[in-house]
Parts: structure tokens; C-alpha cells; sequence
């Protein structure tokens, strides 16, 4: 009896022991009932996943339900915006309107359409689109889809798209108004490009001028196809607008490059912990070998926009006007998972030619990240070059001896400044109220015929003018509840006659009547355009070593 005593404490341990190690791998094997965390030692975990466990917990335990998917898309989307602010994951339903506008296309009926007093009102049919091909006119209005009214409902443009895009061959049936007058149209549905080029023209007998909106799939096809008709026209100065542009697919930034570089030039080359350096080099193709370049950038330009600006600044090709870029160099890498979702993580950085990362910093949190754009209106940079002081650790210089800068986007060889001459609290009530665009609607809908009749997007630029049209704008203004302002009027007049006359032409010809009457008085346009006329200022800006080696005092 006492050496059975002895060993009862021995055999009890050994049953405890046998009983946690069986626990263990029922729990393992048997879902989440039993509080799985208590179970397992820290970093001795194996095949164990904590996220996995801890969401089944929640699912099996909480005391309300739980949607789980939304809460793993949160759990995930939260832990990948911990890395840095690029990073992200896209649900499934998320995923289509996110590419579509990359990919270069989308399904549906081929307009381009505005809510206008709670009515969807056509802009413009796309040309060649199924609209267009069945007569649809710029100016209808959708009343009816499918037998169900849409005008006076309180429509959304999400509506909107929900009714009207859907896959190719299919039919919608819409009911349109149009001088009083009511037409049924059924429409087929077909595939329908989205530009990225949004304009080409010439802006002069010398310069072309081509606005990129994004780089997406179908972006240098477009660009190829724009230059093209620009040399046709006798262009021997190419401005590339790349303000308010975000971006898109490396490889669209790196093929319009290598149009404008000489073969073997560095234009980009990426790097990252698991990815070894890999360098873009111009190749043979070089269309644009003789053309001046200007590119303009902005605040907003980020990421392939600033790759096309970085190649072309290193190599001292052409001159970069505007304001300091948004600061992106890092290369996210897009995988996608058996549930339709994905991710977009952040695999590498990117460097121009001279060895430069212009990611701007983001340690201190994404919140601070996106404000430090409002922090150069706050310490002045939109107004003042020397506002912003890189150190000089991020100095580099180019071949033709230009000082360029990293970590914080790329600064322009031209700053100009934001534009508030002529600004006041009048106009802008009149601007963010939608009351310019409003009016400008209202009086290319009215006069629709006669101004396509009479005028092309260059006679109406050339020959149109708001005059007498601004009494009765200013009437129009009061009654949407903006009270005339005489000094606020006369102090902004200009602008709003510009606005006007931009708007009008926008919605009667699109950006091809736009852009020409914006243009002529924006003023990084009209300060690219007098350095490309002044070849000593351009050849100083591009190459300020060579300059110096010429002057009379260095002979």
C-alpha cells in the first residue's frame, strides 16, 4: 500500500500530461469551441494560424453574428495598410471597377452621361458605340429603362451603371426624350474602350499637346496613334500633360520612354528584398528623336507619371514644368486568390536613372502620408519654389549637370506656381456650387444645333466669346441662392467668362473642344510654351553644364 502511495502522484502527472496532449489535438481537429489560445505555447505553434483561429472564434463564439466575410476583408485589409500606404487588398465584388479603368474597357451601351435635375441627360455617345450605331444623340434624356421610369426617382450614377453596363450582347430597352418628342431604342450591349489619352492637338503651328489621363493597357498604342497625327501636322515641340495623373501599369510609362530615349538609356529599374534589381533600357524604337519634350506634372502626378518624368529628366531629354509630384516609388504586385479577390502588395521600389527613390516618406502612418499634400499648401511650396528644402543627402545630379532630388516625388526643372490671381469667395461659391457647369449644361443643351452648326472645337475657340451671356448667368447665379458680389464679379470676371465658354464647348464637343479654350489661359501652359520658343532658356534648363561652358566669360 505505501509503494502504490508513492507512485499515485507520478501516475497522475503522466494522465494530466496524456490528457492536455490529447486536448490539444482535439481541438486541433474539432473547430473552435474550446478556446484554442489557451492551448498552445507562443512560437512552438507549427502548423498553427492564429488569424484563422481567432476569426473561427469569433464566428463559432461571438454573442451577436458576425458577416465573416467582411470581417476578414477588414482583418486583411487593416494588416496589409500596416506595411505601407500602397499596399492593399480588393475584395471580389470590388475587383472588375477597380481594373476597369487599367484594363482599358468595359460592357455596355457607350455614352457618356450626367444626372442633370434629376434626369440622366447623354453627354455624348462614344463614337462607334452600340449608342451611337442605333441614334442615340447627345442632349437625349433616359426617362424609361426597361419600362421602369428613371427621371425623377432620385437616380445615382451607381444606378445608373447598374442598369446600363452588363455583358456583351445583351439588350437594354430605354425609353428617350428629345424635343418633347419620345423614341424607344433597344441597345446591345458591346465591349467599350476607356482612353486614357483623353486629347491631341495642336496647340500651335510648332508645339502638339497631348493629355494623358492614366497608363493603362491600351495607353501607348493610344499615344503612338496621337504622335503620329501630331508629326503629320508639322509638330516640332511635344508637351505631354501628366497633371492629375496617378498612374497605372509600368510597362505603358516605360514603352512611351523608350519613343522619346535614345537605345540603351536607362529609364527605370526596380529593386526589393525578394525581387533583384531589374533595369528598363530604351530600345531602338525612339520616334520622338528630334522633338523638344515638356512634361507637366503636379501635385497629383504619382507613380508611372513620375517614371516617365524621372527618365526623362536623368537623361536630360526635355524639361519637367509644374509643380513637385506626389512622391510614389514603390511597385505593388497584384495576386490573385480562389475567392475572386486580391491583393496589391508592395514587392519593390522603383529608381530613376540616376539612382533616385522619390517614395516619399510614410513610417509615421498612412493618416499623416495623405495629409502631407495639404502641408505644401500650408508652408506655401504651390506658391514658392525654395519652400521646399530637400537635404542634401538626396541630391543627385544628371549628365547635363541639372541638381535633382529624391525622396519626395520629382520637382519640376520649371516651377510654376498654383494660380490664385484672380480668385475670390464670389467665384468659388459659383464653382463649388456646380452653378458655372450648371449654366454652361443648360446653354449648349439649348443651343446645341446652332453651335455645331456654325462652329468646330478651333472656330469656337477662336471666335466665341461670353459677353452678353453674363447678365444672364449672373441672374441664373441668384437664383440658385449666390448673391451678386460687384467686386467678387469684376475681380473675377475673366475666369468665369473662361469657365463658361470651356464648359460650353466640353459639352458639346468633349475634351477636343475643351482643352483648346482652357489651354490658352492656363498658366503652366503658357509658361512651357515660352520656354520652348526661347531655345537658350530651354537648352539652359535641359543641360545647365553645357550652358555654362558657353558663355564668353568660360571660352
Amino acid at each position: 500500500m505505501s509503494k502504490a502511495k508513492v507512485y499515485i502522484p507520478l501516475i497522475a502527472s503522466i494522465a494530466v500530461i496524456i490528457g492536455f496532449l490529447l486536448g490539444v489535438n482535439l481541438s486541433q481537429n474539432s473547430g473552435y469551441k474550446d478556446t484554442p489560445l489557451m492551448l498552445r505555447a507562443p512560437g512552438k505553434s507549427g502548423n498553427f494560424n492564429i488569424l484563422n483561429e481567432i476569426i473561427g472564434y469569433i464566428d463559432s463564439e461571438y454573442v451577436d453574428d458576425v458577416e465573416k466575410e467582411k470581417l476578414i476583408d477588414k482583418t486583411v485589409q487593416y494588416l496589409l495598410q500596416e506595411l505601407d500606404p500602397h499596399s492593399y487588398y480588393i475584395s471580389a465584388q470590388e475587383l472588375e471597377a477597380m481594373n476597369e479603368p487599367l484594363e482599358g474597357n468595359f460592357e455596355g451601351i457607350g455614352v457618356q452621361f450626367n444626372i442633370q435635375k434629376d434626369t440622366i441627360v447623354i453627354v455624348t455617345p462614344l463614337q462607334g458605340g452600340p449608342s451611337e450605331k442605333v441614334g442615340i444623340q447627345a442632349g437625349d434624356r433616359i426617362i424609361e429603362v426597361e419600362e421602369e421610369p428613371v427621371a425623377g426617382t432620385g437616380i445615382t450614377n451607381r444606378d445608373v451603371l447598374k442598369l446600363l453596363k452588363g455583358d456583351k450582347g445583351s439588350k437594354v430597352n430605354v425609353k428617350i426624350k428629345r424635343n418633347n418628342e419620345t423614341h424607344d431604342f433597344t441597345i446591345t450591349r458591346d465591349e467599350i474602350p476607356i482612353h486614357s489619352v483623353d486629347v491631341a492637338y495642336m496647340i500651335n503651328k510648332e508645339t502638339g499637346y497631348v493629355k494623358i489621363l492614366r497608363f493603362a493597357k491600351n495607353t501607348y498604342s493610344e499615344f503612338n496613334k496621337a504622335v503620329k497625327q501630331l508629326k503629320e501636322a508639322g509638330m516640332e515641340n511635344l508637351i505631354i500633360d501628366l497633371r492629375g495623373n496617378g498612374g497605372g501599369f509600368l510597362d505603358a510609362a516605360v514603352k512611351i520612354s523608350d519613343e522619346i530615349l535614345s537605345e540603351g538609356e536607362t529609364i527605370v529599374y526596380t529593386e526589393g528584398r525578394s525581387r533583384p534589381r531589374e533595369t528598363y533600357r530604351a530600345k531602338s524604337q525612339a520616334r520622338l528623336k528630334t522633338e523638344n519634350i515638356a512634361v507637366l506634372i503636379d501635385e497629383s502626378s504619382a507613380s508611372a507619371s513620375e517614371i516617365l518624368s524621372g527618365a526623362i529628366q536623368d537623361n536630360d531629354r526635355g524639361i519637367i514644368v509644374g509643380r513637385r509630384s506626389f512622391g510614389k516609388g514603390l511597385v505593388q504586385e497584384q495576386t490573385m486568390w480562389p475567392d475572386g479577390s486580391a491583393t496589391r502588395l508592395t514587392v519593390a521600389r522603383y529608381y530613376t536613372p540616376t539612382g533616385r527613390s522619390i517614395q516619399r516618406p510614410y513610417r509615421e502612418g498612412t493618416e499623416k502620408y495623405h495629409q502631407e499634400i495639404m502641408e505644401r499648401f500650408k508652408n506655401d511650396e504651390m506658391l514658392h519654389p525654395d519652400s521646399t528644402n530637400f537635404p542634401d543627402s538626396l541630391k543627385y545630379s544628371t549628365p547635363g549637370g541639372r541638381t535633382v532630388y529624391g525622396g519626395g516625388g520629382i520637382f519640376p526643372d520649371v516651377f510654376v506656381p498654383l494660380d490664385t490671381t484672380q480668385s475670390s469667395n464670389y467665384l468659388n461659391r459659383l464653382i463649388y456650387g456646380g452653378i458655372l457647369y450648371q449654366w454652361a449644361f443648360d446653354y449648349a443643351d439649348k443651343h446645341r444645333d446652332h453651335l455645331t452648326g456654325k462652329f468646330n472645337p478651333e472656330s469656337f475657340k477662336d471666335k466665341f466669346e461670353i459677353t452678353e451671356e453674363l447678365s444672364d448667368f449672373i441672374k441664373y447665379a441668384e437664383e440658385q441662392g449666390v448673391e451678386y458680389n460687384e467686386k467678387g464679379f469684376e475681380r473675377t470676371q475673366s475666369k468665369i467668362a473662361l469657365r463658361l465658354k470651356a464648359y460650353i464647348a466640353r459639352n458639346v464637343w468633349n475634351s477636343e473642344g475643351f482643352y483648346p479654350v482652357w489651354n490658352e489661359k492656363d498658366n503652366v501652359i503658357l509658361k512651357t510654351l515660352e520656354v520652348l520658343e526661347n531655345k537658350a532658356e530651354l537648352q539652359a534648363a535641359i543641360n545647365p553644364t553645357q550652358q555654362k561652358l558657353q558663355t564668353p566669360g568660360n571660352q
